[in-house]
């Protein structure tokens, strides 16, 4: 049986199916920043480790998901971000959009795709590092 790593990287199905190669760019990244975390001390108390789930989604989908009701504190970190963390669970889970014009940008220059997302997605765990005085990666 496989242990699920603290940080899940999750493409949406329309991104997947719109860049081939996102799956694959993600899975390299959740080991990357698994184990930057893991140097940075993120999981000192290995009984009480927090889980970080990251959702890759068009900004159609992020927008309608902001309407929802969520249980826990919702903090919004940009126009395409938003997280969810309900402590009691130790489990955050965070919504982040690929805009039209990224989306549009990626499709013309397919080689920009895994240091665009790489990008991105340090700059959020950057944010949820500040936001839970964590050091960052």
């Amino acid at each position: 049986m496989t242990e699920q790593l603290p940080i899940s990287i999750m493409p949406s199905n329309d991104l997947i199916e719109t860049f081939n190669q996102i799956k694959s760019v993600c899975n390299k990244l959740e080991a990357q920043f698994n184990f930057q975390t893991l140097t940075a001390n993120w999981y000192g108390d290995e009984n009480n480790i927090l889980l970080i789930n990251l959702y890759l989604e068009t900004q159609q989908f992020v927008d309608e998901e902001i309407t929802k009701a969520h249980q826990g504190e919702i903090s919004y970190f940009a126009d395409d971000v938003f997280s969810v963390y309900q402590k009691e669970r130790q489990q955050i889970t965070c919504f982040i959009a690929v805009t039209p014009t990224e989306l549009t940008l990626l499709q013309q220059e397919r080689k920009l795709l895994p240091s665009y997302i790489q990008a991105k997605l340090q700059k959020v765990l950057n944010l949820i590092a500040d936001k839970l005085t964590l050091f960052p990666i």
